[in-house]
């Protein structure tokens, strides 16, 4: 092979000139398709249209996802929905895409996009790992003391409401079940933690309709004990004594060895109370020195 003939000298231009022609040649460069923007963090490379096939762009994109190098997985799934619409592949790399947004952390923008994904393919074989995911994008946004907002806790609990039914063959469906079990536990932690506000302050009206709102709204709650005996205690106190008599039944009935039925018994051996005259309603999140959470509220 011949060697390239050497180039003749060209006399080198004063210093100001190379630095402008050096951000001149930066500008240019920075305009071409594919090529990232210098100076700009976060900016996404422009997506262009390479000669390889759907399925060398995907295998690509899942290699490059594998390695954690998210931002070249991307150029090639959008490559995908943008250029082979019609291949099969295109759904995957939509999802491939929201998965990308979850693991690097971008919970809210994952939800949204396993949303749509959901919207536009209700009946993909993969559903059960969409509806998942989804759930789990707000778990995660969730705060973990139950005397926070728990709205979040909500949704996703009941996004995962009959995914066994939905799924029953999923390999996500213990581990939902899990989760939805902490979720409940978590949100009556909250209505429980108001009860026992109310017990010190001999409120028991309120003690009777915050834990009876407690057991209706969660029965499965590990707190569904101490909410049962609450409610028997704080009914027969405001003369409710049928009331109090079928809480103690069922609290019998569901936890025989409780540690709470000796309290509820004492309780009701004593004269039955009579309604309070004016009942008064206190928020406690507005109470001083009100930042005690029940025992499991996580």
């Amino acid at each position: 092979m011949l060697r390239p003939s050497p180039s003749p000298a060209v006399p080198r231009a004063p210093r100001r000139h190379r630095l402008w022609h050096a951000l001149l040649v930066l500008g240019v460069v920075a305009g071409v398709p594919g090529c990232a923007t210098f100076g700009t963090p976060g900016a996404r490379p422009t997506v262009v249209m390479t000669d390889r096939a759907p399925r060398e762009i995907y295998a690509h994109g899942e290699k490059m996802m594998a390695r954690g190098l998210y931002e070249r997985a991307v150029e090639d799934f959008q490559e995908l929905r943008n250029f082979h619409r019609d291949d099969p592949l295109s759904v995957r790399a939509q999802l491939a895409l929201a998965e990308i947004r979850f693991k690097k952390g971008e919970f809210e923008e994952a939800r949204y996009a396993y949303e749509e994904f959901a919207t536009y393919h209700p009946r993909h074989p993969d559903m059960d790992f969409v509806v998942y995911r989804i759930g789990l994008c707000l778990w995660k946004r969730a705060p973990r003391l139950s005397g926070r907002d728990q709205s979040t806790t909500k949704a996703a609990v009941n996004t995962w409401v009959g995914f066994e039914d939905r799924f029953g063959e999923s390999e996500y469906t213990e581990e939902v079940a899990t989760l939805r079990q902490k979720g409940v536990d978590r949100l009556s932690a909250g209505d429980l933690f108001v009860a026992r506000f109310y017990a010190k302050r001999k409120a028991w009206e309120a003690v009777r309709g915050r834990s009876a709102e407690l057991v209706r709204r969660f029965p499965d709650s590990r707190h569904v004990e101490e909410a049962l005996a609450r409610y028997a205690a704080a009914a027969h106190r405001v003369g409710r004594t049928i009331e109090a008599e079928a809480a103690r039944d069922r609290l019998v009935a569901l936890h025989p060895d409780s540690r709470w039925l000796p309290s509820v018994v004492k309780v009701l051996e004593e004269p039955p109370g009579s309604p309070p005259e004016d009942e008064v309603f206190v928020r406690p999140y507005r109470m001083p020195g009100m930042t005690q959470l029940p025992p499991g509220g996580r």
